[in-house]
């Protein structure tokens, strides 16, 4: 007879911390793969503008692809992109998401991973020229064509990329959350990890579709890490409530049986806590299911 201990490893424990009592004004401290470790090479990052939109007519973005150092061209690397670009890459910034690429992929954490950072369309000149909540809280397929139509191909014209979706990785906080969300459920046959931090549902034009869908579409073969922060844009209202909206996504996707990781952060609407959580939601999100 096998004994329990030969199928299950003890569990380590979680070092103790005090709960804030001040849930308003709450800032988490970066971890060691949030900053440049000596010894790992830093990747080779190339800005592009993309100027000939067919989605989104007019507008005009920056793009940035990071390549850590490790990429090689005969493994075909895995994509992970990244929505409101700079905000997502800037070294100085809370995400960084380029140096937790090239320290994962350098320690062998996550496989070799190309990151894209894209930016919200602008329309130059214009009197509003901000396209972002047009393209990220819209229930549509829109976006999700952008990046594949028009921005993975100026990737895959450079470096060798998977054709595996289970490599593919969208992610982004507040409305680029929700943008995130609405790839990857519309688009699983390329996307089938999302990484969503604060995620816009609460302002979704019509409503937040997530949990009645949910409930009625059978199981789509993703993967969803979902952040979310106890004192979010309108924590405290019946309406307009971004903390519930994503307590309610959650809860629908783990009563469809989905595989979802949830953390559940202290503070307000700020990228601090998801920038953070970044290289484990990563690890997670490319880990082998199981």
């Amino acid at each position: 007879m096998t004994s329990r201990s030969a199928h299950h490893r003890a569990a380590e424990p979680v070092s103790y911390r005090p709960l804030p009592l001040d849930l308003g004004d709450v800032r988490y401290a970066h971890g060691p793969d949030s900053s440049r470790r000596p010894g790992v090479p830093a990747g080779t990052t190339t800005e592009l503008r993309w100027d000939a939109s067919s989605v989104y007519p007019g507008t005009s973005r920056k793009i940035w692809i990071h390549v850590p150092a490790r990429y090689d061209d005969s493994q075909p690397a895995g994509l992970v992109v990244f929505n409101d670009g700079w905000w997502y890459l800037d070294p100085a910034g809370e995400v960084r998401g380029a140096v937790v690429l090239d320290n994962l992929v350098h320690r062998g954490d996550i496989p070799s991973t190309i990151g894209v950072f894209v930016d919200p369309g602008e329309f130059p000149g214009a009197a509003q020229p901000k396209n972002r909540n047009v393209e990220y809280d819209a229930f549509d397929d829109r976006y999700a064509t952008l990046l594949l139509d028009e921005v993975v191909p100026l990737v895959t014209a450079r470096y060798a990329v998977t054709d595996d979706p289970g490599r593919w990785v969208v992610c982004g906080g507040s409305s680029g959350g929700n943008a995130a969300f609405t790839a990857a459920w519309l688009r699983p046959d390329r996307f089938r990890r999302a990484v969503c931090f604060l995620s816009s549902f609460a302002q979704m034009p019509g409503g937040n579709p997530y949990p009645g869908l949910l409930a009625r579409t059978a199981p789509k073969p993703l993967r969803f890490f979902l952040q979310a922060r106890h004192r979010d844009l309108g924590w405290n209202q019946p309406t307009g409530n971004w903390f519930a909206e994503n307590l309610r996504v959650a809860a629908a996707l783990a009563e469809a049986g989905y595989d979802i990781r949830l953390v559940l952060g202290e503070g307000g609407h700020s990228p601090n806590h998801g920038g953070v959580l970044l290289p484990d939601a990563l690890r997670w999100a490319l880990a082998s299911p199981g």
